[in-house]
Order: structure tokens, then C-alpha cells, then sequence
């Protein structure tokens, strides 16, 4: 059994770590496993491939971060065998149109919580509970944690929680802007598939410049950034999705997108 797990149905590319009995902490098998997930990602994105890309964990957690024994013995050749194929993943789901959801239950600790922030949007268990924890082994953080913390929570907030490595509840996690909505446990993979569904139908070419105007927004100037929305709307009204939710919000419709 694949330590990470991939699979592709109507739209929604679901990444699911699967090494339940250690909390999914990561291993050099599931770091290569993910990358090859990205990689089947990005050689199937577009309206009639990937169009939403849901990140999860099976068992009773998202993933209890790094796994430890890996980088006993080496540390430096441990360690880089973790992140070198987890980075290059990201930067692959970086450079899609698809957003990425997050669906988090359990420990969502180290390398899971950096998993998490990297996400577009983030659903939690009410069971969840987070902690960057990377100071309480004496390490820096990995996998985008440090890009995406700031931009989150805001820099006081986001030195807090990487130095104290305090652990947050959901709802401390929901008020902090952490994730986006808390549910019960039990209705975790309802919601989870209910909102991945609604973004599989949505303008996936759009999402994508909405993506990268928002990723990007923090290292420009206003009159630079306001250059990049133009040239984002201008392209956006050649594609379907634009001509067609025009054409439904006149005539008073549902748009009927198609990703292109």
C-alpha cells in the first residue's frame, strides 16, 4: 500500500497521506510519493483533467509532521531527502490553476501544518489541533511554512506561533484565520467533497489568475499590482468561462463553467 495515495475522479485530484498508524508522519516514501502525485497533477490540469486539488490524511490525523527517524543516524541527507521532493511538489501545485483544499482532522503539526497554510482554503474537524512544532526539536520550518504563516496570520501573530509552538484548537485556529471553516469530525469528508465539488464547477481558469494575483500580491508596488490585474482581466475575457458568466448573469442563470 502507497504511503501517499492519488486518485483523479470528476474533476477533483485528491492527494491522501496514508501512513495512519504513525499519525502520517511523513517518510522518505511518502515525500517521493507526493511529488509524483504533483507530477500527475500537472500533466493532467485543465477543464477536462484536474480542477480542484484536495490534500488529506487517512486515520485519526492529518500528519504529525516529520518523521523523526529519518534524519537520526544523517541528518543532513535525511533531512533533504524529506524536503527536496515535498518542495519540488509544491512549487508544481504552485504553478496550476487548480486551488488546493486542505482537509485537516487530528494532529496537524509540522510539515502538516506548513502543508496546511500553503493550501488555498483550509476545512477542519472540530477535533483538529495545530502546533508548527519545529522548535520543539530544534529546527526551522520546511514546505512553504514560513512564506505562508505571515501572510496568513500577519508577522507578530505568525512569530508566536513558530517560537512558542503552543498548540491552537480548531476554533483558536478559525479565529486566527488558520483555516477556513471548522466542522464536526464526523462530517469532515461531507464537507470536504462538497466544497471540492463547488470549486470543480467553478472557473478553474479564473482561480488560477486569482491564484497567482494573490500569491503574489505582497512583493509589488500598487502601481505594479494593478498593472498584473489588468493584464489577469484582459486575458480572462477571451476564455468561455468569462463569455459564459457574462452571458448567465444577464439572462439571470446559473453559469454552466467548463475551466476554459
Amino acid at each position: 500500500m502507497a504511503s501517499t495515495e492519488f486518485s483523479l475522479e470528476s474533476g477533483i485530484a485528491t492527494i491522501c497521506f496514508n501512513r495512519p498508524q504513525v499519525l502520517n508522519a511523513l517518510d522518505v516514501a511518502s515525500a517521493q510519493e507526493f511529488l509524483a502525485a504533483c507530477e500527475q497533477i500537472a500533466r493532467h490540469s485543465g477543464p477536462d483533467g484536474v480542477r480542484v486539488v484536495v490534500i488529506r490524511g487517512s486515520g485519526r490525523g492529518f500528519m504529525a509532521g516529520g518523521d523523526l527517524s529519518v534524519m537520526q543516524d544523517d541528518p543532513q541527507g535525511g533531512a533533504s531527502a524529506l524536503i527536496e521532493p515535498m518542495h519540488r511538489g509544491l512549487s508544481l501545485l504552485a504553478e496550476q490553476p487548480a486551488p488546493v483544499l486542505a482537509s485537516l482532522q487530528g494532529a496537524v503539526a509540522g510539515a502538516g501544518l506548513s502543508l496546511a497554510l500553503g493550501a488555498d482554503l483550509a476545512i477542519a474537524a472540530e477535533d483538529a489541533v495545530f502546533n508548527l512544532a519545529y522548535s520543539k526539536v530544534g529546527a526551522s520550518c520546511d514546505l512553504g511554512g514560513s512564506w505562508a504563516l505571515p501572510r496568513v496570520v500577519g508577522l507578530r501573530r505568525a512569530m508566536e506561533i513558530s517560537l512558542l509552538s503552543d498548540p491552537v484548537n480548531a476554533l483558536q485556529a478559525l479565529d486566527w484565520g488558520l483555516v477556513n471553516r471548522v466542522v464536526p469530525a464526523a462530517e469532515l469528508d461531507v464537507q470536504t467533497r462538497a466544497l471540492a465539488l463547488r470549486l470543480a464547477n467553478g472557473p478553474t481558469a479564473a482561480y488560477g489568475r486569482m491564484r497567482q494575483l494573490m500569491r503574489t500580491s505582497l512583493d509589488h508596488g500598487y502601481a505594479e499590482q494593478l498593472d498584473a490585474e489588468r493584464d489577469a482581466f484582459l486575458a480572462g475575457t477571451t476564455t468561455n468561462d468569462f463569455r459564459e458568466g457574462v452571458a448567465a448573469f444577464l439572462g439571470r442563470r446559473k453559469p454552466a463553467f467548463r475551466g476554459n
